[in-house]
């Protein structure tokens, strides 16, 4: 055991002094692997970024949430034009199903549109507007910064008042003063009564509540109904995750009875539901991944053939030192030992750049996108540089074990 350490110690003494007597060679043999580590971990940590983004993003709407609607929002066996030719969902709808359900924790209409929405000099054009009732706030994970969410006499008497999400609030009153202030739509004034707190998930884009407004119900009925989608949406949200499935199937059987269906006729309205969307995020999580692992295995594979060539000439150039190594009693896993050190450590110097490189990129790219620098993509960095400089050594270091000594000391 002692000699196998000592043989790897001489070993590692030996790669340093080479790396060191070829400073030029050594850090054009790194490049490859910089590129490569600085591309796995740099691909990692977007990816994981990415991935968090939407999980927080996806979690503003509720885990316990079904959203009944006349669309269904991901795959379906419903052609699309089927899902067209819908009856809307009304208000009408929402208040039997209201009447009738016994299981939710809260029910609450919305209804979408897009409107330019100013305050005096600034506008902030196709903002996502969402009327609803004042129970909106209790079927999501939302949560007031500042003010308050409209209540039941503003929200049943149509009130001109107004909730912004964080972005829009931001952008229209700069100096944070948009409570109690008053914003435009549709040439209409309205009371700015609460702040959304920040969300901070990108990936939603006009559908981040950051980015979105909460009216009345009644005032996207009134003023905005040409803009509207048309059909509503009921939220409904479950006690807990596990009443999830009974509350949809009373959420279908109510539906059922309030759209008028006989039994065989199939429903005219979607439940659904945020694993649809999970699984949406997931899948294209998923093709990133695969497009990252390859652009960072060719990156790696271009690096790993670029020492594999380096670590050839320096075998060529130093025969005859091998060849003194092997007549004074040198082993062959010495020499092989050697070289694929020599190897190991030139990737692992290489890697630990390239590991700073991508932290680096990773801080400038979180200002843009966001990004999350994980523990295990140092570790990762790591193992991906010692496995490179091994694989990637091993044939030259074979080639310089298997040499004879004699031709060894002949060669010029």
């Amino acid at each position: 055991m002692n000699s196998y350490l000592f043989e790897l110690k001489e070993g590692l003494i030996i790669s340093f002094k080479a790396i060191r007597a070829n400073k030029v060679r050594s850090i054009l043999t790194t490049l490859g692997i910089i590129i490569g580590v600085w591309a796995v971990v740099t691909m990692s940590t977007a990816i994981k970024g990415i991935d968090l983004a939407f999980q927080s993003g996806v979690s503003s709407l509720g885990s316990d949430n079904l959203y009944i609607d006349k669309w269904a929002w991901f795959t379906n066996d419903t052609p699309w034009w089927e899902l067209r030719n819908r009856k809307n969902l009304d208000m009408e709808d929402y208040e039997r199903f209201v009447s009738l359900a016994e299981l939710p924790l809260a029910v609450a209409p919305s209804m979408f549109s897009r409107e330019t929405v100013k305050h005096e000099d600034k506008a902030l054009e196709f903002i996502n507007i969402t009327g609803t009732t004042h129970n909106y706030l209790e079927t999501t994970n939302l949560v007031m910064e500042e003010g308050r969410f409209f209540n039941e006499l503003e929200s049943d008497g149509n009130r001109n008042v107004i909730v912004l999400g964080s972005e829009v609030n931001k952008k229209l009153f700069p100096l944070g003063n948009g409570l109690g202030n008053y914003v435009r739509v549709k040439g209409q004034k309205l009371k700015v009564v609460g702040i959304l707190e920040e969300q901070g998930s990108w990936v939603m884009g006009n559908f981040n509540p950051d980015n979105q407004v909460f009216v009345p119900i009644g005032f996207v009925f009134k003023y905005l109904q040409r803009e509207s989608f048309g059909s509503i949406t009921i939220n409904v949200r479950a006690p807990n995750s596990t009443m999830v499935e009974p509350v949809k199937e009373e959420a279908i059987g109510i539906m059922r009875r309030v759209r008028g269906l006989s039994y065989d006729q199939p429903d005219d309205f979607s439940i659904n539901q945020q694993e649809g969307l999970l699984s949406e995020i997931n899948s294209t999580i998923g093709v990133i991944q695969i497009a990252g692992l390859f652009i960072t295995g060719l990156s790696l594979f271009v690096g790993a053939i670029g020492i594999m060539n380096i670590m050839f000439v320096s075998v060529k150039e130093r025969t005859k030192e091998i060849g003194i190594r092997k007549a004074i009693g040198a082993k062959r896993r010495t020499i092989l030992g050697q070289f694929i050190s020599e190897s190991a450590v030139i990737c692992l110097l290489g890697g630990t750049i390239g590991l700073g490189l991508a932290v680096l990129t990773s801080f400038i790219i979180n200002q843009f996108l966001p990004t999350a620098v994980q523990i295990d993509a140092v570790f990762l960095a790591i193992i991906i540089s010692i496995l490179t400089g091994v694989l990637s050594g091993f044939a030259p270091a074979y080639t310089a074990a298997k040499m004879d000594p004699v031709d060894a000391l002949r060669y010029e």
